[in-house]
């Protein structure tokens, strides 16, 4: 194959050069403080209660059996939620939360203290019993009992069954009982009224069946409200209410840290307004929600799992906080790596090592995002492996597009080649695992409970669009390769295949959530991928194909 030619080199120069001017307006955008709704909160300044899980540090889940949450971690927490809420929901009193009641007393704080019911009668026997022993210990630190959590959500138990344990629990003690479900379900469930003291409901918009874009997303709730007061007659507690700052967007509700701000802020100044009783859903990031709603699961937390706080009640927010320095590194070290394969490979013309130099900037820079992007998607050994692999597929494609302006290599055009297998194969599984399983099969009115549950699990509302893995590198296969006129020709027909059906899943998804931009964003980025990758038949074949 020829050299690439000088005038090929300079325009993928500044294709490289607008792209990174690009990458790093979005960075300027992303790091500017935003001025956000100021809240109105009582006059101590706090909030009213917010949800309390301890399970935010390395390995900690409630799945474990036999984990017990320390007293001095409780301690510690407590007393950092105290200075910023007057009140801390918790879900179950077992893994060493019967201790919550009598930490928090000390502190003056109050607990909506939750017995966990799940579909074990064992274990729901022994959680309420022990709630009911502590709700007898510290009657006035315990400002209510929440028996059970979305239990009907979760079709774990009847309405008959929940309703024997209100009874129970209310023979027991004189603590204030209430049943805490999404709104839709007590609506469902109005005769449980009658056996609790207040109801519970949680209103979130990013997780409704029509989520809700944050510029609509308090009057939803204030709709919702207006709704819940007209159908109940005893007093309400939004028993969740909160935002996500990381994660997949569903339709129009983006997760963000600016958006989670907005969210939390004008909630509780609307709240404050209107009366309304309410816990924020949650302290603390829970990464090990993340096995359960995919990475949006895991970023609810007004703190991180470092115990920082996310962002301030007052004044601007940036949603991302990055130092030039630490930009300047990534770049730069990006560069220098490009340029230096770019001189291993016998180039040399300015033109090229600009080129190069430019596309490792914007690679260094990626990188970072990539990296940062991996610690708050992967959950586990197999994603680390599978996205870390396809992370590494990109780069290792980047480094190969240099050592190809010189006489173009064999080894360098199968490296090339591979990768874009690789990236094509993911990019189709990204595809394929994002369908929406149930709001397709809800269309040919499927019922039965057993599929549908295992639609629910591989829903498509759980999984990420993995764009800051795959754009760089899709950009580079799809327009780079052209500019430079790099061969990319490949005869294998199953590409035609895949990029048809990752497109026709795609299609799907936008037709449920058009509001959807990282969805729009994917179906872009497989309309590029299909263009690199779509089979292109040689004149040697055509001929050998006749002659057959």
């Amino acid at each position: 194959m020829p050299n690439v030619s000088t005038p090929r080199l300079w325009i993928y120069s500044i294709f490289n050069l607008s792209l990174l001017v690009l990458l790093g307006a979005w960075l300027w955008s992303q790091n500017k403080p935003v001025n956000l709704t100021e809240p109105t909160l009582p006059e101590s300044g706090k909030l009213q209660c917010v949800s309390y899980a301890p399970y935010y540090g390395k390995d900690q889940t409630p799945f474990i059996k036999g984990t017990v949450i320390s007293r001095q971690q409780i301690d510690r927490d407590l007393e950092l939620l105290a200075k910023r809420s007057e009140c801390v929901r918790i879900y179950s009193v077992s893994q060493g939360l019967d201790y919550v009641p009598e930490a928090a007393a000390r502190l003056g704080l109050k607990v909506l203290m939750g017995a966990w019911i799940g579909a074990d009668k064992i274990e729901n026997d022994r959680e309420v019993a022990l709630a009911i022993k502590l709700a007898n210990e510290y009657p006035q630190a315990i400002r209510a009992m929440v028996i059970g959590n979305e239990v009907l959500l979760r079709k774990e138990q009847t309405a008959e069954q929940l309703k024997a344990y209100f009874d129970q629990v209310k023979a027991a003690t004189h603590v204030p009982i209430t049943y805490a479900d999404v709104w839709e379900f007590w609506l469902r469930h109005k005769e449980l009224e009658a056996s609790v003291d207040f109801v519970t409901v949680h209103v979130l918009p990013y997780w409704e069946d029509d989520p809700q874009p944050i510029e609509r997303a308090i009057s939803h709730a204030s709709g919702v409200m207006q709704r819940l007061q007209a159908s109940f007659t005893k007093p309400l507690l939004i028993g969740e209410t909160g935002w996500p700052s990381v994660g997949r967007q569903r339709n129009g509700s983006k997760p963000s840290l600016l958006n989670q701000a907005e969210y939390i802020r004008a909630f509780v100044s609307t709240a404050q307004h209107n009366g309304w009783q309410y816990n924020v859903i949650e302290a603390m990031d829970q990464p090990w929600k993340r096995e359960l709603e995919g990475a949006v699961g895991g970023y609810w937390g007004l703190y991180t799992t470092d115990l920082e706080p996310k962002f301030p009640f007052n004044g601007p927010v940036s949603e991302r906080h990055d130092q030039p320095a630490d930009l300047a590194i990534w770049l730069a070290s990006g560069a220098v790596v490009l340029i230096l394969f770019t001189l291993l490979a016998d180039e040399r013309r300015l033109p090229a090592l600009i080129g190069s130099g430019l596309l490792g900037a914007l690679a260094g820079l990626c990188a970072k995002l990539q990296w940062q992007y991996l610690i708050e998607a992967c959950r586990n050994t197999l994603e680390w492996s599978l996205l870390g692999g396809v992370t590494i597929a990109g780069i290792l494609l980047l480094i190969a597009i240099p050592t190809q302006f010189n006489r173009q290599s064999d080894s360098g055009n199968k490296l090339i080649k591979l990768c874009m297998w690789l990236i094509a194969i993911g990019v189709f599984t990204c595809c394929m695992l994002s369908l929406p399983t149930l709001q397709i099969v809800n269309i040919f009115g499927l019922t039965d409970p057993f599929a549908t549950r295992w639609l629910f699990e591989i829903d498509g509302r759980y999984r990420d669009f993995p764009l800051p893995l795959y754009a760089l590198p899709v950009i580079q296969l799809a327009i780079g390769l052209t500019i430079l006129n790099i061969s990319r020709r490949n005869t294998w027909r199953p590409y035609k295949a895949l990029n048809l059906l990752a497109l026709a899943a795609m299609v799907a998804c936008i037709a449920f959530e058009t509001e959807n931009r990282q969805a729009i964003a994917w179906l872009l980025l497989v309309l590029a991928t299909t263009y690199a990758t779509w089979p292109r038949t040689t004149l040697l074949h055509k001929l050998k194909t006749l002659n057959a």
